[in-house]
């Protein structure tokens, strides 16, 4: 069974028709063969997490995954994107730590004391490379390094319930409204590299990855880790929905290739930059 709830009620109607509506997207759960029960609830407000959790404890009495993927600010951050720091509002802050952090510690919280007892779950918090890299705005930044440090130290804390919490890193993933607005986002760049949406992962491609990490007997071992989905296809050999393989954003070939790509052209696919070096990179440390 799958418990599918919306981030606002302001954003996504119960019963609207649109892609990733509830209604649609239990629809789509029903359609393969599984169970979805919808719930309306805006994780903005606390009360309503909190009655989420409990009706799934009513109903359910347990729970075996939670991805924490609810998040507010793609508005504030496109409106922001170009406005020094010292000029937002502080909804440009607020919308992000809320519902894009604040949410997430407490599904954790009540999503920890359901699987605490059976010893067994798995909690993935969506992020963003943006934890680590200078992308989009201040607040953007902040909240996703929350989201991963958060990550690593509710996996420390439940290793020993044997239990997982990890943090997952999507690519450009073409959502509804990735989609919608195409042709502002192509004409747009991120560190001065512009992005090409008809590359960008679907919607699924980061379930395919959670799937494999379900599975995975190796799963202990990435406790409080941060991955990217693109990895994890090359390390569980699934793909996306149209049969797209996504290369690793730590490809030398791919890194390459944003700005050089005749050089690229030269370079084996399989070299892959280590952690250790990214890091090195965008450490912030004198």
């Amino acid at each position: 069974k799958a418990v599918v709830s919306t981030q606002s009620t302001g954003t996504l109607d119960k019963a609207s028709d649109k892609p990733g509506s509830l209604t649609v997207t239990a629809d789509e759960v029903s359609a393969r063969g599984g169970q979805a029960i919808p719930v309306q609830c805006d994780h903005d407000i606390d009360e309503q997490i909190h009655q989420l959790f409990d009706r799934i404890e009513l109903e359910q009495g347990r729970i075996d995954l939670v991805v924490n993927n609810a998040f507010k600010g793609v508005k504030v951050i496109s409106d922001n994107a170009r406005i020094p720091f010292w000029e937002h509002k502080m909804d440009s802050w607020d919308d992000v730590m809320g519902v894009g952090l604040r949410c997430h510690f407490i599904a954790s919280q009540r999503a920890a004391k359901l699987m605490i007892p059976r010893k067994e779950g798995l909690i993935v918090n969506i992020s963003s490379p943006g934890a680590l890299f200078n992308f989009f705005t201040v607040p953007y930044g902040v909240g996703k390094a929350g989201v991963d440090k958060m990550s690593e130290m509710c996996g420390k804390a439940l290793k020993k319930h044997d239990i997982t919490c990890v943090s997952l890193w999507p690519g450009l993933v073409q959502t509804e409204h990735i989609m919608a607005n195409k042709e502002s986002i192509e004409s747009a760049k991120v560190n001065g590299v512009g992005m090409d949406v008809s590359k960008g992962e679907s919607v699924e491609y980061s379930g395919r990855a959670i799937a494999a990490l379900m599975t995975d007997k190796n799963l202990k071992q990435k406790n409080g880790k941060t991955m990217f989905t693109q990895d994890l296809g090359s390390e569980f050999g699934f793909t996306d929905v149209d049969g797209r393989v996504h290369p690793s954003p730590r490809s030398l070939k791919e890194i390459v290739g944003l700005r050089y790509p005749s050089l690229a052209a030269w370079i084996p696919s399989f070299i892959r930059i280590p952690w250790i070096l990214i890091l090195m990179s965008a450490h912030h440390f004198y």
